[in-house]
């Protein structure tokens, strides 16, 4: 069975895992996760729909592709875990996925050799905000509604 988000995209892939953040590198885009008060109505590609959101004008569409800015000080982030998951949305971005209340999320290391424990602490990340990142701009936006076809 293959799940989807509210954005269309499989989330399995833009999960990161604690096996990737332990090796030290993770080679994908990372999903991450807004309130739907938060986002703007409609989509964008890669996105192939959206959900019935209520954010204002300046919210970001689903699928947007966010990339950490490339002179971020990932140095000054307090974990080597935190640095890892900076450096890969450096490197790869991260896509808006879905809504929620929790911005990031990882795979389970319930099937994973490393574990999450003293690895990466759920606030290790939040001294990045949202000026730190930059819009990678894939195309126009689509109205709400679906259409499931990529392009």
């Amino acid at each position: 069975m293959h799940e989807a988000d509210a954005a269309g995209f499989p989330i399995a892939p833009l999960l990161f895992t604690a096996d990737e953040v332990k090796a030290g590198s993770i080679n994908h885009a990372i999903r991450f996760i807004l309130p739907n008060s938060r986002v703007k109505r409609g989509y964008v590609r890669p996105a192939t729909h959206a959900t019935g959101t209520t954010g204002g004008t300046n919210a970001p569409y689903y699928g947007v592709h966010l990339r950490l800015r490339a002179n971020y000080p990932i140095d000054s982030l307090p974990s080597q875990g935190a640095k890892v998951v900076a450096r890969a949305m450096q490197k790869y971005g991260m896509y808006h996925a879905d809504g929620g209340q929790i911005a990031l999320t990882a795979m389970s290391d319930r099937n994973t050799t490393a574990k999450w424990a003293g690895l990466l602490g759920p606030r290790d990340l939040q001294a990045l905000k949202v000026e730190d990142f930059e819009v990678v701009d894939h195309a126009a936006a689509l109205p709400f509604g679906y259409n499931c076809v990529r392009k």
